[in-house]
């Protein structure tokens, strides 16, 4: 990689925002080594067209994200991964913050159950926290787009996420800490 500013910007961009960037790729990909490939894959993709890149590099790499992210939640859709427990399952159970891996074990589940759309609307609006019109920027639709999406999507969140009532308390406690 040659050795220039515009590289050198590149360096520092992802030594300031590499971990909120992983955070989300993992949100968007089933587990930390699927987000942690769907971001490699991500920034493989902008290094290609880098020269171009014109902008903000971020946007441009969330939206690079989101659409590799829908593309392998499609894929997943038709080849549907099997996975069993190991045989020593016991091992892996925690006596410990059992409670918080439950909840978010829940909420893992119920954003798999959100269609693409919704699921990048409601990571990018409630996670990494952007505007409707940034959110509608980076997943190349409109501002009502994305409130229908991210309307949508919570609604489904909390019927899913309702019959794990138990787990509210949890949530409005660290809330309010």
């Amino acid at each position: 990689m040659p050795v220039n500013g515009r590289y050198g910007d590149l360096a520092a961009f992802l030594s300031e925002r590499g971990d909120a960037l992983l955070r989300t790729a993992v949100l968007l990909a089933p587990g930390r080594e699927s987000g942690e490939d769907l971001l490699q894959e991500a920034l493989e993709r902008m290094l290609r067209k880098w020269p171009r890149v014109q902008g903000d590099p971020e946007g441009y790499l969330r939206r690079i994200m989101y659409h590799r992210a829908v593309d392998g939640w499609r894929l997943r859709s038709r080849r549907p991964e099997v996975l069993g427990l190991p045989e020593d399952s016991a091992a892996f159970t925690a006596g410990d913050h059992s409670d918080r891996l439950d909840l978010r074990l829940v909420l893992i589940q119920a954003l798999a159950g959100l269609t693409p759309r919704q699921r990048a609307a409601v990571v990018a609006r409630h996670w990494e926290q952007l505007s409707e019109a940034e959110t509608a920027a980076a997943l190349g639709c409109s501002v009502s787009a994305v409130k229908a999406a991210t309307s949508r999507g919570l609604r489904t969140l909390r019927e899913a996420i309702a019959p794990e009532a138990e787990y509210l308390p949890y949530l409005t406690e660290r809330g309010n800490a």
